[in-house]
């Protein structure tokens, strides 16, 4: 099988030799074991995978530690809870680093007896599935941020992959890269009674495992969407209180995402639901019986599963290096927007924000990630289009330029211009493109002419074609 390299090689590390203890957590086949024997050959390797390793971890700890001193690597250490203490005992003895690395495929058990445990002996790293920069080889490993200067920085090493959709399509699991011989439905076959016979078993007494499958089939027909526990219970016969459990196991065990809504306490009228994403769009397409990667670019789902995928890039763009993005990133809908009817009244129409980003007290907006035309080899009539292979991204910023005024003092060209009739009179629309890397974008000012002279302010948005 080959090795693909992963971007989180460097934080393990440089975590083995800052802490004692590390423990590399994730999803099942994201290739955890692989990476740390790769990494540390010369270490002994230990997995409680076996039963007969297990059994005596459990029976006789003390012997058990005696005859496997560190450094040392203990796979699927979930297995045996008590373990955790005699490594604290370890660590608390020795002032040596990197003594354990430890790696687990449940993170909820794990960090139950980290916390009570290890506390501040240990560093905790999340490893995700194959990212499209790990598949590509692509060295860049900066965490996406919706700026100008990022995605200049990233066209410098960017590649367009062939066939989108037969990435999307494939997944992010090392083995369907690593094997050429690998059958796709085979895999997610196996993948899932494997996942429902041991991790769905262990983390809840679920006994109907028919029914939790169909249920995971209706939590990824709905990836994508704002997570409606009521109508996936009228789908699946169950209540509203099973299924919430159920999507806690998908979420402690890495199948899915919630992403959380932003709530500040000025917008009363947000959305306070969050929306479900699964963490890999090759079992999500496997559980929605789309066999193939033409059907799933030409089908219902196409736009769910292209926001998915977009989501899911950019949480392993932060995780890959080592950054916890779960209190950073959140998405926005409400009724807070304004809109003036033709007869002179205001009305209050939805508005959504799919990702917002945190970072050093500035918040970053992506208002959408919506697949608006199939990238090659289903390619679209629109010159500006042309290469499209991740997700068309609007951003705005404001300015006390006019729009001819801002685009003249950048350094990009415009190349056509165009004003809308009616309440919009006066915005102008542009499609320029980048001098630099010949990159088409549109950008349009949503001022009216009365607003922008009012006000000496210009809210630009900018549509830029986006590769995290």
């Amino acid at each position: 099988m080959n090795y693909i390299t992963r971007s989180i090689e460097k934080r393990l590390c440089s975590a083995e030799k800052a802490f004692k203890a590390v423990l590399l957590t994730g999803a099942r086949q994201t290739g955890k074991s692989t990476m740390l024997r790769k990494l540390f050959p010369d270490r002994k390797y230990v997995t409680f995978d076996d039963p007969f390793i297990e059994e005596q971890a459990r029976d006789s700890t003390n012997m058990f530690m005696s005859l496997n001193r560190p450094p040392i690597i203990f796979d699927e250490v979930q297995r045996v809870p008590d373990l955790f203490r005699y490594i604290k005992i370890q660590c608390d003895e020795s002032e040596e680093r990197g003594l354990y690395c430890l790696s687990g495929s449940q993170p909820f058990r794990l960090m139950k007896n980290v916390s009570e445990s290890l506390s501040g002996r240990v560093r905790v790293i999340e490893m995700s599935a194959l990212s499209l920069r790990e598949i590509q080889g692509d060295p860049f490993d900066r965490p996406f941020l919706p700026t100008m200067e990022y995605l200049m920085e990233r066209q410098k090493t960017v590649k367009k992959p062939d066939n989108i959709w037969e990435i999307i399509h494939r997944g992010g699991y090392p083995e369907m890269y690593g094997n050429p011989n690998m059958d796709w439905q085979a895999f997610y076959a196996s993948y899932v009674k494997t996942y429902l016979e041991r991790d769905v078993r262990e983390l809840s007494a679920v006994q109907d495992l028919d029914t939790f499958r169909r249920f995971m089939i209706a939590a990824a027909a709905r990836t994508g969407q704002m997570l409606n526990y009521s109508n996936i219970a009228d789908e699946i016969s169950k209540d509203v209180g099973t299924v919430k459990n159920w999507m806690s196991i998908l979420e402690t065990s890495g199948i899915i995402y919630l992403l959380e809504p932003y709530m500040p306490a000025v917008l009363k009228r947000a959305i306070k639901t969050p929306k479900v994403y699964f963490r890999d769009t090759g079992l999500a397409a496997y559980l929605t019986r789309w066999m193939t990667p033409e059907t799933l670019a030409v089908g219902a789902m196409s736009g769910a599963m292209f926001e998915t995928f977009v989501i899911s890039e950019i949480l392993k763009s932060y995780s890959n290096q080592g950054i916890d993005y779960r209190y950073c990133v959140s998405y926005y809908r409400g009724k807070d927007k304004k809109r003036v009817r033709p007869d002179g009244q205001e009305t209050q129409v939805e508005s959504e924000i799919d990702l917002i980003i945190e970072e050093n007290g500035r918040k970053r907006a992506l208002t959408s990630l919506k697949f608006s035309a199939p990238p090659a080899p289903y390619p679209s009539p629109r010159p500006y289009r042309r290469g499209l292979f991740l997700s068309i991204v609007k951003f705005s910023t404001l300015t006390t330029l006019s729009p001819k005024t801002f685009f003249r003092r950048s350094r990009y060209r415009c190349i056509r211009r165009r004003v809308k009739a009616g309440s919009q009179a006066g915005s102008c629309h542009f499609r320029i493109r980048s001098r630099s890397v010949k990159m088409y974008r549109c950008f349009r000012s949503s001022r009216t002419a009365a607003e922008a002279a009012r006000s000496k302010k210009y809210r630009i948005h900018y549509h830029c074609i986006h590769s995290s």
